[in-house]
């Protein structure tokens, strides 16, 4: 990778669960410890850095807690970048906001239609599953998690699936997909976390030629489309995270957070040391 990125700009994006956290039974509780936090702050000093997430994007970066970083919640529905100077965004879809600090930023939000329809079937899904022990479910904004890993009976899962798919019968707008014990619904739109980068990377200025060298690191079954995105721009480095042998579309895999901090102190460090990256 340091041989490949001589006179190239590296440009940084990661996952969240199970990449910077580990998977844990409460995901609320999904906390980054604070190594982690300084490894990913020292990598952004001297890389653009992204996290993109199917969790709101509020919620990773009260995780997070990075002023540094830019995010991308809800799988990319919820896109939070530096705005550009004279590049012009549709205004149904992107807004401006300002930070704490004064720091004008591009909010982009292709899925705004649909909000409604998610706070309906979000107070729908609570009350279908209500007697259902073991389930909670997560407002992610643009898409809401069902998790289920404290479903113990597999009466209770199956009970649980038929619900979530009854319920969307009346709302074909929306589709099913599944991830580490849990069920997501999200909009039927074209957009997924590989879309989410190639956003983030053309409208966004990280890159406006042939000199990017994009790196994802991520652990779940959504970060195939970045990783298939990044095979097909024939650039970058796709790493999954993954204790087992798995198919991906990654050329790299890495073995678990602890793995992946290693990666990115070794990444921050190279970073400083060189002052014609970043």
């Amino acid at each position: 990778m340091i041989n490949a990125s001589k006179g190239k700009q590296i440009v940084v994006f990661l996952d969240y669960d199970g990449t910077l956290s580990p998977i844990v039974c409460d995901p609320d509780r999904a906390f980054m410890s604070d190594q982690m936090r300084a490894a990913v702050q020292d990598v952004s000093k001297h890389f653009p850095t992204a996290i993109i997430s199917g969790r709101s994007r509020e919620k990773v970066y009260s995780f997070v807690k990075l002023n540094e970083v830019y995010y991308s919640g809800s799988h990319g529905m919820d896109t939070m970048g530096p705005a550009q100077k004279n590049h012009s965004y549709d205004d149904k879809y992107h807004y401006k906001t300002v930070d704490e600090e004064g720091n004008e930023f591009i909010v982009f939000q292709p899925a705004k239609d649909f909000l409604p329809a998610i706070k309906k079937m979000l107070v729908e899904m609570m009350e279908r599953t209500k007697n259902i022990r073991g389930v909670v479910i997560e407002d992610n904004m643009f898409c809401l998690s069902v998790h289920y890993r404290h479903v113990k009976d597999d009466e209770d899962y199956e009970r649980l699936e038929q619900e979530v798919k009854s319920m969307l019968v009346n709302y074909p707008e929306f589709h099913l997909t599944s991830g580490k014990k849990v069920l997501e619904i999200r909009p039927s739109i074209e957009w997924n976390k590989g879309h989410a980068l190639e956003y983030l990377i053309n409208n966004l200025g990280f890159d406006n030629s042939k000199t990017l060298l994009p790196i994802y690191i991520g652990d779940d079954t959504t970060d195939e489309d970045a990783f298939r995105v990044l095979r097909e721009r024939g650039e970058g480095y796709p790493i999954v995270v993954s204790s087992k042998p798995t198919k991906t579309m990654a050329f790299h895999s890495l073995h678990d957070p602890s793995e992946v901090l290693s990666f990115l102190i070794r990444l921050g460090r190279w970073g400083g040391s060189n002052s014609n990256q970043g």
